[in-house]
């Protein structure tokens, strides 16, 4: 029976389903499920995983490449009594501006969680600047400046900006400054190539929220993972970006189920909520890759596209689903970002007061 077993990837870092022995199993079979590789690892072969969290917990636990927060992970993890410290501190360092609060909030997540992953964590930037070039840029600088202070360099952070053509030209700008973006709520073609020619460095293309809009717009209970369209439009968007040689990278994001992950092993990245992360680790078996340059290249190319504001509107709003969803992305981050203020209004106040000196 060993000769039969087939040789592990020296580099691979196989998980040990102990609880997946069963009673009557002997030695041998024994063997055989203790080596056997998770989905989870065997997806690490083809693609970064990213943690899509703000739970500093977590992301320790699941030791990802990167990791990616935004508003409504914020509120979550500021909630939870295990990062107290953290909101405490923010507050404190503000001195009563609640906006300089919400930036040192987001900062020193950010800050915690990269003590925990070799990579980089996203950033994301105020919702309600999604369409102000300028606050955004300045918003940006502001963020890699406060991550400056603690000894964190602009290599280790990515600023999220909402993929608007105001958010665009922002992230153009601060790119060629060594700023690097990661363009978020991404549901169209049009977005992504507007995205390339600005030089961004990461796209986040939402997989779940395209299925989501489908399934309610379709009347259907599910979709099959063959014609969810959530996958189809990052494997588009992936062939395109390989067959032109874009340097951005593609990060698929915004995951239902597992099955979604799976069928774009190869992209660039995927960020993963913990739920998912904890699925994957539990299932046995080998992931095949689907995405690569090379069977890019034999795909269907599609023309490249260079996009000014007003081809570029006029194609976005030609794509209902990405008006539609890029819209309530906006207002469901911004919504989050009220309640974190909030939270952080309530705590500020009911701190002690400080003394004064003398």
């Amino acid at each position: 029976m060993p000769n039969s077993l087939p040789c592990p990837d020296k580099e691979r870092k196989a998980l040990t389903f102990k609880f997946l022995t069963p009673l009557w199993a002997g030695p041998a079979e024994a063997v055989i499920i203790s080596r056997m590789t998770s989905r989870l690892d065997s997806l690490k072969e083809h693609s970064l995983v990213v943690a899509d969290t703000g739970d500093i917990d977590a992301v320790e636990r699941w030791k990802p490449q990167d990791a990616t927060t935004n508003p409504s992970l914020l509120l979550a993890a500021a909630q939870d009594p295990r990062f107290r410290s953290l909101v405490e501190r923010s507050i404190a360092e503000a001195g009563g501006d609640v906006a300089a609060a919400m930036d040192a909030l987001a900062v020193q997540f950010g800050a915690e969680i990269l003590k925990h992953v070799p990579g980089r964590v996203s950033t994301e930037v105020d919702a309600r600047l999604s369409f102000d070039t300028q606050g955004s840029s300045e918003r940006a600088r502001r963020l890699i400046g406060r991550y400056e202070k603690l000894g964190i360099g602009p290599e280790r952070i990515l600023i999220k900006l909402a993929a608007t053509w105001e958010c665009i030209r922002a992230a153009r700008m601060l790119e060629r400054e060594g700023i690097h973006c990661n363009m978020t709520l991404l549901f169209s073609f049009a977005q992504a190539a507007a995205c390339a020619e600005a030089g961004v460095t990461l796209i986040s293309p939402f997989v779940g929220r395209i299925y989501d809009w489908h399934k309610q717009h379709r009347q259907v209970e599910d979709i099959p993972i063959e014609e969810d369209p959530g996958v189809e439009s990052v494997t588009r968007i992936y062939n395109y970006y390989k067959n032109h040689g874009f340097a951005t990278q593609v990060m698929g994001a915004s995951f239902r189920k597992t099955g979604q992950i799976l069928a774009l092993a190869g992209c660039d990245l995927l960020t993963i909520a913990p739920d998912l992360l904890e699925k994957l680790a539990a299932e046995p078996g080998e992931v095949p890759r689907r995405l690569s340059p090379a069977q890019a290249k034999v795909s269907a190319a599609i023309e490249r596209r260079r996009l000014d504001e007003t081809s570029f509107r006029w194609l976005f709003n030609e794509d209902a689903m990405a008006s539609d969803k890029l819209s309530e992305g906006i207002r469901r981050f911004d919504a989050d970002a009220r309640k974190l203020e909030k939270l952080v209004v309530s705590l500020a106040a009911a701190a002690p007061a400080v003394p004064e000196p003398g």
